[in-house]
């Protein structure tokens, strides 16, 4: 009985360790190849490349991971693609020139920044219709939701203001002056404050949610590298939210932040023109986009470090993992 017991354990401890880390499906948008290219998180290969419309940028994918959006700016629209196959199975009327979204956490509706038209669209999912248009500054892009759904955040580039929007009502309840050029805005997991990146400004600044004040403002500074080159883009935030990761644009890295203290930990040397991030769902790993070297870089979370750099398409641009 003991011996039986034993082969058992022994079984059971060897099926363990062979049994692979989770594997997520990466998809990057290639904003000048029109294409998506997919990889697999575990052995960081390309699985597949795809064609789509017309300058894609903007990508996310549905909490179930069965869709995924996709912002085909040229094309003035948003394909809907069947993660199974990675066909385009339908479109959504984006309006004019959509080169950002957000997805409501319930995944029932999509926010999107229409640069041209200085709007929002209000997208419901099931219906497949416009239900609202809200007007804000000149050149929206960046979109941040707050984790309850309630707050919405939209970035105006030339006005250089954060638009803080009732999703309820589809009011601007807020208008936050930032620096110049904002891009992204990205919540803290517990909606406390919301951190928007400035392009051209060079900074991030934090907003706190409830007084709708900016509390910090953070710089970077690059040895060897002169202050115009450091453009801060893509912000993410760790679900502990003790980290934040930010995409510094042709200064070809990634900052590291620390949220309590607001202190620049570490640069990571990625590839060229790093536009956005994303984790993996685990937390391990989050993956930037390289437009100029055309290229995605995977990076360890745990130490920091460049893990793999992958060559894809043609200006890599937005980057989204499976939910599973």
């Amino acid at each position: 009985m003991r011996r039986q017991l034993a082969l058992l354990v022994a079984s059971l401890a060897v099926g363990f360790m062979a049994t692979p880390a989770s594997a997520y499906m990466v998809y990057v948008s290639n904003e000048k190849g029109n294409s998506i290219t997919v990889l697999d998180s575990t052995t960081m290969k390309v699985v597949k490349t795809v064609d789509v419309g017309q300058r894609p940028r903007g990508i996310t994918i549905s909490p179930d991971g069965k869709f995924i959006y996709l912002c085909a700016s040229d094309d003035d629209t948003i394909q809907v693609i069947d993660t199974a196959d990675m066909q385009v199975v339908g479109t959504l009327p984006s309006g004019p020139d959509p080169e950002l979204f957000v997805l409501a956490p319930d995944g029932k509706v999509l926010y999107v920044a229409n640069e041209n038209d200085n709007l929002v669209t209000v997208i419901d999912l099931a219906t497949k219709k416009v239900v609202s248009e809200i007007p804000v500054g000149v050149e929206p892009e960046g979109m941040g939701i707050s984790p309850d759904g309630k707050t919405l955040v939209n970035t105006s580039e030339t006005t250089s203001m954060a638009h803080f929007i009732d999703t309820s009502t589809h009011q601007i309840t807020d208008n936050v002056l930032v620096d110049t050029r904002p891009r992204y805005a990205e919540f803290k997991p517990d909606g406390s404050e919301v951190w928007v990146s400035a392009e051209v400004g060079g900074t991030v600044s934090v907003i706190d949610n409830a007084t709708r004040q900016v509390t910090h403002k953070i710089t970077f500074d690059v040895p060897g590298l002169r202050s115009e080159a450091i453009q801060p883009v893509g912000v993410n935030i760790t679900a502990d939210g003790k980290k934040a990761y930010v995409a510094l644009g042709p200064a070809n890295r990634v900052a590291v932040i620390n949220t309590q203290t607001y202190q620049v930990e570490k640069y990571i040397l990625v590839g060229q023109r790093v536009w956005h991030l994303a984790f993996t769902p685990d937390q391990k790993t989050i993956i930037s986009t390289n437009g100029i070297s055309n290229d995605v870089t995977f990076i360890d979370v745990a130490t920091d470090e460049p893990i793999e750099s992958v060559t894809v398409g043609a200006l890599p641009w937005g980057v989204v993992v499976s939910p599973k």
